[in-house]
């Protein structure tokens, strides 16, 4: 009887040490130290720097999110330069996409004159509609000027924001103007704020820091109408 107990204590005793002891590895490199290993080798008692045995999954995980972030941590900041064409200035690239943000702009003020119920809307619309139509102006003569052979660009890779009012059935008209045109103006925002240290003429900073004031006191305008007309903040 003790040898039986003997016997099948000591077929226990291996059973466990094949499942936990043995590495899943067929390289022979069962108990070497391995520091960087990943989650291949969870082998209990090796020793993995911070990893502890129970949470070798869990550090597994962090090794990889930390790879994740030490692969993307170059990008913030830089993203969306990474995104233009090194090889063309960057003020014409700026020019470019402003230009056509500045389009989308006062083709969303042109509907709001036809289809806003509040007076204050189709005022901020004319206001956007003269400042950004002379915007565009001033902006065609510097390329002319600065860069008469340089064929279009494509722009500066960044999202404008929303370039049309949606057609959403279940929101007033007006509504979907101010949520359009925040998100508008806050792409414009984006470029401008890009180019205050990226610009190689005074004049695109100045206009950029012209655009930033004007544009983030008009969201501010139409987030309160947005909230005071119809509850909701954005």
């Amino acid at each position: 009887m003790q040898r039986l107990v003997f016997i099948l204590t000591l077929a226990m005793a291996l059973l466990v040490s094949g499942c936990v002891g043995v590495a899943p590895s067929s390289d022979g490199m069962a108990g070497m130290d391995h520091g960087a290993m990943a989650a291949e080798t969870p082998m209990a008692g090796m020793d993995h720097g911070s990893m502890r045995t129970g949470t070798t999954a869990m550090t597994a995980t962090q090794m990889m999110t930390g790879m994740e972030t030490m692969t993307d941590s170059p990008m913030s900041g830089m993203d969306h330069s990474m995104m233009m064409d090194p090889s063309r200035p960057f003020d014409a690239q700026f020019i470019d996409s402003m230009i056509e943000h500045h389009r989308g702009a006062i083709d969303m003020a042109e509907q709001v004159l036809a289809e806003a119920e509040h007076p204050e809307l189709r005022a901020l619309a004319e206001a956007i509609i003269a400042a950004q139509t002379q915007e565009i102006e001033q902006m065609t003569a510097w390329r002319q000027a600065w860069y008469p052979d340089l064929a279009p660009t494509g722009g500066m890779g960044m999202g404008m924001g929303e370039m049309m009012i949606a057609e959403d059935a279940s929101k007033p008209f007006d509504q979907r103007f101010l949520e359009a045109m925040i998100s508008h103006h806050q792409g414009a925002i984006d470029m401008a704020l890009m180019a205050q240290p990226m610009a190689e003429h005074q004049e695109i900073k100045d206009l950029a820091d012209a655009i930033i004031g004007a544009q983030e006191a008009e969201i501010a305008q139409m987030q309160a109408w947005l909230q005071e007309w119809y509850g909701v903040s954005r």
